[in-house]
């Protein structure tokens, strides 16, 4: 049996339908032999918000004031029962005077509301559920929809899990199990909200909650506790060269979902392996945590430990890094910065949003305004010393999906092309530079059709040239 403070708060809680019988045994049963208060379980598991746990609390103060008597704590641990629920407890007259010394009046207005309410039923469907079953299933997404059934990405290919669709009032329970009573705040504020989640026996998940038409959806994307090495990515062995780099810029490149955020997490993990160096990172969210090895890493939110990209960036320059790795290079701002840091003798890693070598250069010279062009082509010319941009390419049998990677690494006579306006011409470079480490994408997915891994129909949808695999 619960101590009397726990039971009384359980009775309330069921009474006043904050939560149901299902979640109370469920916190109960985390609860286990644990000193910490029931309402602090409830509070652990998403079951209830902070304002509803203050609340509760009160209420319970006042419910064993006039209760007497203790159950015995030799009896097992047990969640209060739905049947016997507490008793409303009326609240004191308007003219009865307030007492002193300590407070136990039961406030005089309803439980306070979660941001999000959920739909409470019997056998409702959890997020623990869900990414137990997205881990389980090794997918590299969960997607969550109102009005939808469940799908997980698996191999690429989004696949629904037969459990019906799931109403906007599910949905919004399911996606409140993710937030805390601030977080909620923000989605119903912003109606979007990224956000990085670590779930007890299951992991870290990159999280994005976003409201549509038909409520609110959210997509999950599990991320190894860990980061990745090269070998396990299917990375080659090459790539290795991009850690030998001490200044200068280097970007990752690729549609969203390409494995760009990992590639990096694994180069990043090399040279925290290899190298004495002071490592800042700027993410939204911290997607891989590094722990200590050889660097000394500090890793900071955007929006959380910091209001923006550019701010974390203007104030690492003070911060004696040695390597500064940015999540998303997103605008004029952070791309200059980025550049900044490079000429001035750091090495900077980031990740764009764009689909090969060539026009990843393009598109960094081109958020800048005219006048500022050739100041800017010298620039990045200089301080430019890699791109890496990549897809991540289905298998024949579908089960999973192989890198396929271009690679570009800046010699004088790239630096030269790319002061001189002749960005276009660069390609003719890769083609000859294999001995350099050098590769263009098709070559890549080439080498996996030649090798019997992906079939040519396969190799057509994702070749800057299709009818090379006709």
């Amino acid at each position: 049996m619960p101590s009397p403070e726990d039971a009384a708060l359980g009775k309330i809680a069921l009474h006043y339908k904050l939560v149901t019988q299902d979640a109370l045994n469920a916190a109960v049963q985390r609860q286990g032999a644990s000193p910490k208060p029931l309402g602090d379980v409830l509070l652990e598991l998403k079951v209830i918000s902070l304002e509803q746990l203050k609340w509760l609390q009160q209420a319970q103060a006042q419910y064993l004031a006039k209760q007497g008597g203790a159950p015995s704590p030799s009896a097992p641990r047990t969640a209060p029962s739905a049947q016997a629920p507490a008793p409303a407890p009326a609240a004191p007259p308007p003219s009865a005077p307030r007492p002193q010394g300590h407070v136990v009046n039961l406030p005089t207005s309803a439980p306070p509301p979660a941001p999000i309410q959920p739909a409470p039923r019997a056998g409702a469907i959890t997020l623990t559920d869900v990414l137990a079953k997205a881990v389980e299933a090794r997918a590299s997404d969960v997607h969550i929809h109102s009005g939808a059934p469940l799908q997980l990405r698996i191999g690429g290919v989004l696949k629904e899990l037969k459990l019906g669709q799931l109403t906007p009032a599910e949905v919004e329970a399911i996606i409140r199990q993710g937030l805390t009573p601030a977080e909620q705040k923000i989605l119903e504020e912003q109606q979007d909200y990224d956000v990085a989640l670590v779930m007890p026996g299951l992991g870290r998940f990159r999280a994005s909650f976003y409201k549509q038409q038909r409520g609110y959806d959210a997509v999950f994307r599990p991320i190894p506790l860990n980061p990745p090495t090269l070998g396990e990515l299917g990375l080659p062995s090459t790539l290795e060269k991009l850690a030998d780099f001490h200044q200068g810029l280097v970007l990752f490149t690729g549609p969203a979902g390409s494995g760009k955020s990992s590639t990096l997490a694994a180069i990043v993990n090399m040279l925290n392996e290899s190298r004495k160096d002071h490592i800042i990172t700027v993410e939204d969210p911290i997607e891989y945590v590094y722990s200590k090895k050889q660097c000394v890493v500090n890793q900071r939110q955007a929006g959380k430990h910091t209001l923006s990209f550019a701010n974390a960036l203007r104030a690492a320059l003070r911060e004696d890094p040695d390597i500064i790795v940015i999540g998303e290079l997103r605008d004029l701002e952070t791309i200059q910065l980025a550049i900044t840091a490079a000429e001035t003798g750091h090495l900077v890693l980031g990740t764009l949003h764009t689909n090969n070598a060539i026009r990843t250069i393009n598109r960094v010279l081109d958020v800048f305004p005219p006048k500022q062009q050739s100041q800017i082509r010298a620039m990045v010319s200089e301080s430019l010393r890699a791109i890496v941009s990549q897809r991540l390419i289905p298998t024949i049998d579908g089960a999973r999906r192989l890198p396929a990677l271009e690679v570009l690494y800046v010699k004088p006579s790239v630096s030269n092309l790319i002061r001189e306006e002749k960005t276009f011409q660069i390609r003719s470079i890769m083609q000859t530079g294999r001995g350099d480490g050098m590769t263009l994408l098709d070559d890549s997915i080439a080498d996996l059709v030649k090798t019997g891994q992906v079939n040519k129909e396969t190799a057509r949808r994702f070749a800057e040239d299709p009818k090379r695999f006709a």
